[in-house]
């Protein structure tokens, strides 16, 4: 909205850089260009505000398809006046000079000559399509034909309107059908995540049994080495005792033939001992036996051979015969 400051007999406007201001002095144009600054009598002055920047329409609004199936589009047209002497010619975009508010309403009858223009060319098209196209491949082929449309019509570079751009937001269709479309697309996913869990669930029990394998072949494993160890065990302890048999016999022989070296060496000492001993006493009876009866009485008295006696009883039969031998060697 241009600035309008108002004196007693004479006004001053001051536009903004985004806006074109047309002055009309008598039904002459006296200034004519954006971001205008003058001064005007609102007397003889016909004022045109119109605006170059970029400016955006919403659309929304439903469409039909081939198949007869309700779809609901929503897009956005950028526009700006490319042309504002043209545009000022042919809308009504006066502002009154006292207060610098447009006197009709421009920019609702532009946005409205988008809107059906916009909606004329995309129900075109719907119409020629079908629901499953409309849903997938909609959005591009509407803001192709949508932007081809507006940009090629004649009303619109008629009045000085160049559209900049179009967006199409989203092509819907009802709640119920599109829930009924996507049921497939669920049920293959769903069908897509029940595989990976029963494909996980396999794997796990696979992982599972290959850990009880594991475990089954440690546990032989284990088993196997333990008989292993049993075994050598009972080696060892037969080998031990073997050995310790062997030492034990190899040291009774020992000692048996110690004892039997003794045995031999004693009775060998006995045996010289004895023949030492039979020697003497041959050569002892030898020599006794030159001697007379007396003289070995003797000798066997002296060596005290003879028992000790306490009592002797001379009995006149032993007497006699006693004397009676002394008197014969007299």
């Amino acid at each position: 909205m241009a600035d309008i400051t108002r004196f007693r007999f004479i006004n001053h406007l001051r536009a903004n850089p985004t806006t074109h201001v047309r002055h009309l002095r008598n039904g002459k144009v006296a200034h004519d260009g954006a971001g205008q600054a003058f001064w005007f009598r609102a007397l003889n002055s016909s004022l045109s505000e119109i605006p170059v920047d970029d400016r955006e329409q919403p659309l929304l609004f439903h469409g039909r398809t081939v198949d007869f199936q309700d779809v609901v589009v929503q897009a956005t047209v950028t526009y700006r006046v490319i042309d504002p002497a043209l545009a000022s010619t042919r809308l009504d975009f006066g502002i009154d000079p006292d207060t610098g508010f447009w006197r009709a309403t421009p920019l609702e009858q532009l946005g409205g000559l988008l809107t059906e223009l916009a909606q004329q060319t995309a129900l075109d098209l719907l119409a020629r399509m079908t629901l499953t196209q409309a849903l997938s491949e909609g959005m591009a082929s509407l803001r192709l034909a949508v932007s081809t449309g507006l940009r090629e019509d004649q009303r619109l570079t008629g009045i000085g309107i160049g559209v900049e751009d179009v967006r199409v937001v989203a092509v819907r269709a009802e709640s119920d059908v599109e829930r009924a479309l996507q049921t497939p697309t669920r049920e293959m996913v769903q069908q897509a995540a029940d595989k990976a869990t029963y494909e996980r669930r396999a794997m796990a029990v696979e992982r599972e049994r290959s850990i009880a394998e594991n475990e089954l072949q440690n546990q032989i494993e284990l088993a196997r080495r333990e008989e292993q160890l049993v075994t050598q065990k009972g080696q060892n302890e037969r080998q031990r005792a073997t050995e310790v048999a062997a030492a034990g016999r190899i040291e009774t022989e020992a000692a048996a033939s110690r004892r039997r070296q003794l045995a031999e060496a004693d009775a060998d000492a006995k045996r010289v001992l004895g023949a030492a001993e039979a020697a003497a006493e041959k050569a002892l009876l030898e020599a006794y036996a030159d001697l007379s009866q007396g003289t070995i009485l003797a000798l066997a008295i002296k060596q005290g051979a003879l028992p000790e006696i306490g009592t002797l009883n001379l009995t006149p039969d032993l007497i006699t015969p006693l004397l009676a031998k002394l008197a014969s060697q007299e």
